[in-house]
């Protein structure tokens, strides 16, 4: 479990195919200072198991599953990722909950600078919409943001100059596809009234209660 609050802009330092996935070695001084074998790190919102601690780098290990559904595939040498470590129980919940379980693949469509605010619009799935709302949260690259806008097949979020400087956000541009995690709450949520779970039909809440107070789209 992840919050979304990136720690560290790692950056891709070994690349080798294996076993149908792919084995990478990621430059990482702050997180490995903190981490050992076995530990759970969130890369551009991808969870992976740290196998191997080297330096100032890890090693890591993706499978042909987490090829087939994220951006990974495309990472290359000198690519740089946002990571962050497990959340402990003692942390504080500064972001919101991220598993690091990719729903899908995204594509940056455009942003546009407001003063010191930079709104980026993404498109996703229109599957994946169902659970987007606006001033909802939503993981995009591992990065807990808030949304601003939800459309019929994407939607924006508004970024500020912390975040540009300290994650990856700074260096996108339009077409650069990204991970998206949509809220683990909203799945939930929509499959309870779906499923005919005990107590959300008899106490009334219904699908179309929950749209009509903002909790879907």
């Amino acid at each position: 479990m992840f919050t979304g609050l990136i720690e560290e802009v790692g950056e891709v330092q070994r690349t080798r195919r294996r076993g149908g996935g792919v084995q990478l070695v990621i430059h990482a001084p702050e997180i490995v200072a903190s981490s050992t074998v076995g530990d759970s790190i969130a890369c551009n919102g991808v969870c992976l198991t740290i196998e191997r601690v080297a330096g100032e780098s890890f090693e890591t290990h993706a499978g042909g599953e987490t090829m087939q559904r994220t951006t990974l595939s495309g990472w290359r040498v000198g690519a740089r990722v946002n990571l962050e470590a497990a959340l402990r129980p003692t942390d504080r919940l500064g972001g919101h909950f991220v598993q690091g379980h990719v729903d899908c693949v995204g594509v940056c469509t455009g942003q546009q600078r407001q003063g010191e605010t930079v709104f980026f619009s993404f498109e996703i799935l229109a599957e994946q919409m169902v659970y987007v709302v606006e001033k909802g949260s939503i993981a995009v690259d591992g990065i807990s943001l808030t949304v601003t806008k939800a459309k019929a097949g994407g939607f924006s979020v508004a970024i500020i100059p912390h975040t540009m400087a300290h994650t990856t956000l700074g260096e996108m541009r339009s077409g650069d596809e990204v991970n998206v995690e949509v809220d683990i709450l909203a799945k939930y949520v929509r499959k309870m009234p779906a499923a005919g779970v005990a107590g959300a039909v008899s106490s009334g809440i219904t699908e179309d209660f929950l749209r009509d107070n903002g909790f879907m789209s």
